[in-house]
Formats: structure tokens, C-alpha cells, sequence
């Protein structure tokens, strides 16, 4: 399995650094899905009856519609993603299951819930936790650098919230990125009334 996963991993590695049209594509491997495999792999420590094989799929699955048609991510997903892991020789019941957690992930309801399998709240996690780390946030500024500095806050805003509130559902992930979450949010424009307590 793990050979398989691997080969698939490098397949999305290769198309989210060629594919040119992918507007994240000089990024997104080294300071997004690196660190969400890493984050993840760090979850599955502490939660270990969570299948290592199938949180690695999800990872490198999670955002492989994104990768090849950033405007229909979802759809291409579930279009692309199941017939590119039958192709790789993914067992088919795996490849469905796979598909099936990441439609719920993508729908970002009820991910709390103690009906949601382990191995999709620690992929949601590790993936809203991730946008907190490094330069995440600043490419997606430069990147939309024709928008106002304001409209960047905002819509970062918005975006950090939905993370934290959706995605991110394991207690561990929260309190170990709080104070991450606290600082994003004050470079977005939630300045303290005070400094000094």
C-alpha cells in the first residue's frame, strides 16, 4: 500500500509543480501539502487507531481537484481523483472509501461529530492547522494583490474563521495552534485594545 500511496503522492507533486495554470503551483508542495502530511502524521501518534495508509491518501487526495481545474476543485476530485487511483492499482473499495471521505471533508459540516471517522478529522485538521504555518496566508496576498488591503484582511478573515471553526475539530490541534490562530488574526486587522495587561 504504501508503495502505491507513494506513487501517487509524487503524480500530485508533479502536477501541482507543472501544471501552470494551477495558480499555486511555484508553492503549494513545499508550504501546503508537505505540512499537512506532516501535521497529520503527527495526529496519527496520538490517535493510533487511525489507518496511517488511508490519512496519507487523504492528504495527497484532499486538494488534487484544486491541482487540475481550480475552478470546478471539487467535481474534478471526485471526476479525476477516483479513475487516477484505480489507474495506480488502488484496491477499488479503497479509492471509493477515499472519494467518500474527502466529499466530507469538502462539505465541512458536522466534522466534529463522533460518527465522523478518525482518519477525516485528522486530514480536515491537519489541513485547516497548516494554513496557520509558515507563509500560507502572504502568497495568498500576493496572489491577489489587485485586491484592497482591506478586501485581503477580510476575506482572511473569513477564511481563518471557517478553518477554525470547520476544519479544524481535534481538541490537540487547537490547542497546540491557538496561538498561531490568535496572531494571523491580528496581522489580518484584530489589533488589542491593549498591549499590556
Amino acid at each position: 500500500m504504501q508503495e502505491l500511496i507513494e506513487k501517487f503522492r509524487t503524480n500530485v507533486i508533479e502536477l501541482s509543480n507543472t501544471n501552470k495554470s494551477f495558480i499555486h503551483c511555484e508553492w503549494f508542495v513545499k508550504y501546503h501539502l508537505e505540512i499537512v502530511e506532516k501535521i497529520a502524521l503527527e495526529l496519527c501518534d496520538i490517535y493510533t487507531s487511525a489507518d496511517r495508509d488511508l490519512v496519507k491518501l487523504l492528504v495527497w487526495l484532499h486538494d488534487y481537484g484544486k491541482i487540475i481545474d481550480f475552478t470546478n476543485q471539487y467535481t474534478a476530485t471526485r471526476a479525476m481523483g477516483r479513475p487516477k487511483l484505480l489507474e495506480f492499482g488502488f484496491p477499488q473499495d479503497l479509492a471509493e472509501k477515499a472519494i467518500s471521505y474527502i466529499e466530507t471533508l469538502d462539505n465541512k459540516e458536522g466534522l466534529a461529530s463522533d460518527a465522523t471517522p478518525i482518519e477525516i478529522k485528522i486530514a480536515s485538521s491537519a489541513d485547516g492547522a497548516a494554513h496557520l504555518v509558515g507563509p500560507f496566508f502572504y502568497f495568498y496576498w500576493y496572489e491577489n494583490s489587485n485586491k484592497s488591503i482591506e478586501d485581503l484582511m477580510v476575506s482572511g478573515r473569513e477564511k481563518s474563521a471557517k478553518d477554525w471553526e470547520n476544519k479544524i475539530v481535534l481538541p490537540e490541534v487547537k490547542k497546540a495552534f491557538e496561538t498561531r490562530h490568535n496572531f494571523l488574526l491580528e496581522q489580518m486587522g484584530n489589533i488589542p485594545g491593549k498591549f499590556f495587561m
